[in-house]
């Protein structure tokens, strides 16, 4: 069975430091592990736009490149955005509990 992670804007953005901190070290050395064990990695479109609006308001031309190499490693899959994926993911965010805190 294939397992799935999906990145959220917050771990995205911490992949895409170019000023790595030992926060942004530990997610790399995290996705590297998945990635060593055969996980699929998904990047929804929503995360990547979030993501690239900032690095691109910002100029942060090195952060541009970590994200686009992070979107174009072999088990990376990008998801792209419509109207059932859209509403789906904003359901599962609520019951997650990620709005309490």
């Amino acid at each position: 069975m294939t397992r799935f992670v999906v990145l959220d804007s917050g771990p995205l953005g911490l992949l895409t430091h170019s000023k790595p901190n030992p926060e942004a070290q530990a997610c790399v050395r995290w996705l590297r592990s998945h990635l060593s064990a055969g996980t699929s990695i998904v990047v929804p479109e929503i995360a990547d736009y979030e993501i690239r609006r900032e690095l691109l308001r910002l100029g942060l031309t090195k952060g541009l490149l970590l994200l686009e190499s992070i979107l174009t490693q072999g088990d990376v899959r990008y998801l792209p955005i419509n109207t059932h994926a859209i509403r789906r993911a904003a359901e599962y965010w609520a019951a997650s509990g990620a709005a309490d805190g």
